[in-house]
């Protein structure tokens, strides 16, 4: 079975349109058929306005189709016999299907099994059945432009843009006319469409005739001539000044940025002052000093330990007559308060007198001369710590001092 193509359909472009109606349900179809009776083929496509149909029937399939519609029809043994019969029945069926032919041949929609679409064409003498099939949108909607569509408006541009009634004219005239309108159309067909549907009278009449096919209630007039409207923007003046302005727009807030905050770094000697150098160690011009970049986690870290060596030390030492001084008093105040020391006993051996304790021996010399060389004995040890520790602590490089001055 071959399908209905598009091959088939440009063979009906020079074929008439014909219409049945289906008495049952009162729906209008209109069909094409094509027919050679050198292939001995014959093809057909009808369309109710909506969708399409259609079939293409070979010499084999027209034989079967036509002996299973009349059942009295003859079989042949000879070749040349079977071919003449199918040329005869493909005339007759191409003679049925004209605008003669098929108005007196009744139409009716049958319920079929093998296609999409089937209906008989038949008189008193014979039946034909057509079984179409549903061909594609794409396929339906080009039939209906090439075939319906664009002819019906190139036909209402010659009607309406011919100078004499086309019901009057003449076959002859009217041939000439339509192949000259058919001339123009095809070779610019958006100019064609534009005059033939853009004209006020036909727009109009095109305008009225649709909404009174499609019932509606209001029916627009039909206009030979229109107005032409001004297409220029109309200027409405504001009603105050203070609608016309345009908002001001809002200025956000400046930020201020906070003040950069500068680190400064505490050097060991602003931490402890007790632990500044002597005059006596400082060098001369020539020599160069060490400074130490301790950190200040470091510093206090570093003196707590040097105090508390001193303590014990200071702890062990013999001290018959009174407390040590203090681990962290300068050199200075040292010496300053030796002689106190050596006073403290005998202020004590008055108190005990005048207490009338029990009397003690007082201290000979040799412990007074004991006890003042461990105190400085103490003081050298803890300055050659201090000192020690200082020169593991440094970093950086060495750098010489100014001359002309010594650094106190």
């Amino acid at each position: 079975m071959e399908y209905f193509s598009e091959d088939h359909s440009k063979l009906m472009l020079s074929k008439e349109w014909l219409v049945k109606i289906d008495s049952e349900k009162s729906i209008p179809y209109m069909l094409k058929f094509y027919s050679s009776t050198v292939d001995l083929c014959c093809y057909v496509f009808i369309t109710d306005t909506k969708s399409v149909w259609g079939e293409a029937l070979q010499s084999n399939q027209l034989a079967r189709r036509w002996r299973d519609c009349n059942s009295r029809t003859p079989s042949f043994d000879n070749n040349e016999e079977e071919d003449e019969w199918r040329t005869a029945t493909v005339e007759l069926l191409s003679a049925t299907h004209t605008i003669g032919g098929i108005a007196d041949l009744t139409f009716e929609v049958v319920k079929t099994h093998y296609s999409d679409f089937a209906f008989e064409l038949g008189s008193d003498s014979f039946k034909w059945r057509w079984e179409t099939c549903a061909i594609g949108p794409k396929l339906s909607a080009e039939i209906l432009s090439k075939h319906l569509i664009m002819p019906l408006i190139s036909l209402t541009h010659l009607g309406f843009s011919s100078a004499d009634p086309v019901s009057e004219l003449s076959d002859a005239d009217l041939e000439k006319a339509v192949d000259k309108v058919g001339r123009t159309a095809r070779r610019t067909v958006d100019t064609h469409v534009k005059h033939a549907i853009s004209r006020p009278r036909a727009a109009t009449t095109l305008r009225r005739m649709t909404a009174m096919f499609n019932f509606s209630p209001e029916l627009p007039p039909i206009l030979s001539e229109v107005l032409k409207p001004d297409l220029r923007l109309p200027f409405i003046r504001p009603k105050s000044r203070a609608a016309s302005r345009a908002p001001q727009r809002l200025l956000s807030p400046v930020r201020e940025s906070p003040p950069p905050v500068t680190t400064s770094r505490v050097s060991p000697r602003d931490l402890s002052p007790h632990l500044s150098t002597h005059p006596s160690q400082t060098a001369d011009d020539s020599e160069t000093e060490t400074e130490s970049e301790e950190t200040p986690d470091a510093a206090p870290n570093t003196l707590k330990a040097v105090d508390e060596g001193h303590t014990r030390r200071s702890q062990r030492s013999p001290s018959p007559t009174g407390p040590m001084p203090s681990a962290r008093a300068s050199p200075r105040s040292s010496r300053q308060h030796s002689p106190a020391a050596r006073d403290a006993p005998a202020t004590t051996v008055e108190q005990a007198t005048d207490d009338s304790s029990p009397p003690h021996s007082p201290p000979t010399k040799k412990t007074k001369r004991a006890e003042s060389s461990d105190e400085e004995d103490s003081e050298a040890e803890r300055r050659r710590r201090v000192a020690q520790i200082k020169a593991k602590s440094q970093r950086g490089a060495k750098q010489p001092l100014k001359r002309g001055g010594k650094r106190f």
